[in-house]
């Protein structure tokens, strides 16, 4: 995916459930590609999709928008699942990009599947955002998009002879975060604890947080073979490799903040001495939405809070 697609994606997210419906999707086609056996990404206008396709039915994870099912299912078609039904979708955070599709699948049969703590979120609504500078609201959503079926810590799905299992890690991206296995394709996807579109949006206001990101990656890279297929939220799938480059530039400039903070700088004194310029090129692009300072931004606040919970400025 295009570097500015990415980050469109990220800003239809952040602008909620009321603004998308005012989105223009007349024009948005909706890509695969394969990632392994009956293993595929679809790529529309939101966040990715994940499909398993196989004679006994379709599992997503993740569905875009409501405004683009029925070109999901086209795009389903044209990988095999001409005459198998999506059966199940598995949300692997709250954001309307990643959950829009939940209503009209959800009325074709689908059971959509999720944290417990997603689907609260859902109910409610709320403002998401970095803590500082990135605020947006997200209406609640009607309860026929909801979640029906809920899990604590893990689940799995028996389908096509696959175990795929979803896990929830919490305090990462959102509080409601899953990731999903799927072991016999030696692949996993991420949602948005792994963006390839720079700096990461890491919704503060929604749970989330800098330490959790770090520890689901790490997390997954026990989990996983070196030859697995990494698949972000956004942005083209990757490997192993780009998931410890990731994690270690999450690594890296939380304890540069951390350090800045224990030596008692204010936010602005890291802004005006530039403490993150060492990754700006690579995870700055121009007109990003995550840019350096917004990054920072989130940094501070999520480290501040741990320190003001456990009397240290984070890990």
């Amino acid at each position: 995916m295009r570097l500015h697609c990415a980050v469109a994606c990220i800003l239809l997210a952040a602008a909620g459930a009321a603004r998308t419906q005012e989105q223009d999707f007349s024009k948005v086609e909706v890509k695969t590609a394969p990632v392994a056996e009956h293993l595929y990404v679809l790529q529309g206008a939101g966040g990715n999709i994940t499909a398993a396709v196989g004679p006994e039915g379709v599992l997503l994870v993740d569905d875009e928008y409501a405004a683009l099912a029925d070109r999901i299912r086209a795009a389903l078609a044209s990988v095999g699942a001409r005459d198998q039904p999506v059966r199940f979708i598995i949300n692997t955070h709250y954001h309307f990009d990643h959950t829009g599709g939940n209503l009209p699948f959800a009325q074709a049969g689908a059971t959509v599947i999720a944290a417990d703590e997603l689907r609260a979120r859902l109910v409610t609504g709320g403002t998401i955002g970095n803590g500082a500078t990135i605020s947006r609201e997200m209406k609640a959503v009607e309860p026929a998009a909801l979640p029906v079926l809920t899990f604590d810590h893990e689940l799995t799905v028996h389908l096509n002879g696959e175990e795929i299992r979803a896990v929830h890690y919490p305090h990462a991206h959102t509080a409601g975060d899953t990731i999903v296995y799927f072991p016999g394709a030696h692949a996993v996807a991420m949602g948005d604890i792994f963006v390839r579109y720079g700096f990461p949006f890491i919704d503060l206001n929604g749970g989330g947080s800098v330490q959790g990101m770090i520890a689901a990656c790490e997390a997954v890279l026990t989990q996983v073979p070196a030859d697995a297929h990494v698949i972000p939220g956004h942005g083209d799938p990757a490997g192993v490799a780009d998931l410890r480059t990731y994690l270690k530039m999450l690594k890296d400039t939380s304890a540069a903040v951390a350090q800045a903070l224990k030596a008692g700088k204010t936010l602005a004194q890291m802004k005006q001495q530039h403490l993150l310029a060492a990754w700006s090129a690579q995870y700055s692009p121009p007109k990003a939405f995550v840019d350096t300072d917004a990054f920072t931004d989130t940094l501070y606040s999520s480290l501040s809070a741990h320190a003001a919970r456990h009397g240290r400025p984070g890990r």
